[in-house]
């Protein structure tokens, strides 16, 4: 919920009260302003955004997604364009540049100095997607052979080079990354002490790892932050805890958003463009709309068997509902695993056996009762036929829910693509043919 202040700003954004906007702005605190910035347009946001100071510009500016940083920028003056990207850190920048067009970026690299712009480059020659394109490259490790005195006269005099304090990666003197040492074994070292006699074997991810998995292995292992390296073993950056949290949070923000049928929209919702909103879903119930025509074929194949037993067609909501939420169970579980590195490609064999058999026994529960249920109503037979199928919907949307999401990381796809939309589709037609073929052998029809 909005408070009074931010009303009033967005009010005045909306009625061009540049005078009081103006006032407001500078009062407001930066929690407030990002939030009035997130729920007004990007050219309205852009309004304030001119009358604030530059820390406070920055501030706010770094907050935001990429995509809403992009729309932002295209509503701002060029120069004001030109401070707020300079002062960016690298990783923020990479990201902004994959948001905006090749030419905007251009010029936005020409703008930073030789030192910048190397950095810069640096994160965006890593492949979209690996751990390289989110890392720091504001890293200064200190070699194995200094003592803590050393170490710590250099944290003094060039702590405005490191994205982090806390952690110190160690190198040989190849650069390759031997180890790490904390701010807190330093203090209480002797100044004579040797890194190498304090420093704690490192836990590292290679630039071209993917990005999702690193960040939850940092958060995973409790740690403030993360050496990365290059394929040779040479320290090129860092990942920091608040980065794997901003990572890990986006991927699950585009997981949520495919499991209910849509691609994510990267931006605020109250911020977004309509017709943006609108691309966002339409692919997704073009697809589906296709899918679904698997089950009018299904039904029409065995219109023969409905008209000669008029009853099975009211079970039909039944077994598809069934199906689709038994399968997205298991899907939405086992994607749930692979984020968290409980489960591997190579488990693919161990998933189905467990989900077939977890299928299976919510089937028999499932399936006694709806043969009771059947029974009573519309006779034995047609309370054998709904049993019988509850068991294998069930076991079948069990498996395949389970192995899905297995397979989409193998192949490299999303594991969240291969969820409630297409195993719902998918398993409503399977189920549909199961039903009939097991009505067919039930009924002797």
């Amino acid at each position: 919920m909005l408070t009074q202040l931010e009303e009033r700003l967005i009010d005045d954004i909306s009625s061009g009260d540049i005078a009081e906007l103006s006032t407001l702005a500078a009062e407001a605190s930066i929690p407030d302003l990002i939030s009035v910035v997130e729920h007004v347009p990007a050219k309205r946001g852009a309004v304030m955004f001119r009358l604030l100071a530059k820390d406070r510009a920055l501030e706010v500016f770094e907050a935001l997604d990429a995509g809403h940083q992009a729309d932002l920028l295209d509503a701002l003056r060029d120069e004001q364009i030109a401070s707020i990207f300079t002062d960016l850190d690298p990783d923020d920048r990479a990201a902004l540049l994959d948001e905006v067009p090749a030419s905007v970026a251009d010029k936005l690299l020409r703008g930073l100095s030789r030192h910048e712009r190397g950095m810069t480059a640096a994160l965006l020659g890593y492949p979209k997607g690996s751990i390289g394109r989110r890392m720091s490259p504001e890293v200064v490790p200190v070699r194995e052979t200094r003592t803590i005195g050393y170490a710590l006269e250099l944290l003094r005099t060039r702590s405005e080079e490191y994205e982090t304090l806390y952690m110190i990666p160690v190198m040989d003197d190849t650069r390759r990354l031997v180890g790490v040492v904390s701010l807190r074994d330093m203090f209480t070292a002797a100044p004579d002490a040797i890194i190498a006699d304090i420093m704690t074997s490192p836990i590292s991810a290679q630039a071209t790892d993917d990005a999702e998995d690193t960040a939850r292995q940092l958060l995973a292992i409790g740690k403030i932050a993360m050496p990365i390296v290059d394929g040779e073993n040479r320290i090129v950056g860092v990942l920091t805890v608040d980065d794997a949290l901003e990572i890990v949070e986006a991927a699950d923000t585009e997981d949520v958003a495919r499991h209910g049928g849509h691609e994510p929209l990267r931006r605020p919702y109250l911020s977004t463009p309509v017709l943006n909103v609108v691309k966002s879903r339409i692919v997704w119930l073009l697809v589906l709309a296709v899918s679904a025509v698997l089950t009018v074929q299904v039904l029409e194949i065995f219109e023969s068997t409905l008209a000669e037993v008029v009853v099975l067609a009211l079970f039909i909501p039944l077994l598809t509902g069934t199906g689709g939420n038994t399968g997205n169970q298991a899907a939405t579980t086992v994607t749930r695993a692979l984020a968290l590195g409980d489960v591997w490609s190579k488990d693919v064999l161990a998933v189905l056996w467990r989900e077939a058999r977890i299928g299976f026994t919510l089937g028999a529960v499932l399936g006694a009762l709806g043969f009771g249920v059947a029974t009573l109503v519309y006779g034995v037979a047609i309370g054998t036929v709904i049993g019988l199928t509850l068991l294998s919907v069930c076991t079948m949307a069990a498996s395949i829910g389970g192995v899905m999401p297995i397979i989409a990381k193998a192949v490299g796809a999303d594991p969240a693509v291969f969820s409630n939309p297409f195993i719902s589709t998918f398993c409503d037609a399977t189920g549909l043919v199961m039903y009939f073929v097991i009505a067919k052998a039930v009924l002797g029809i």
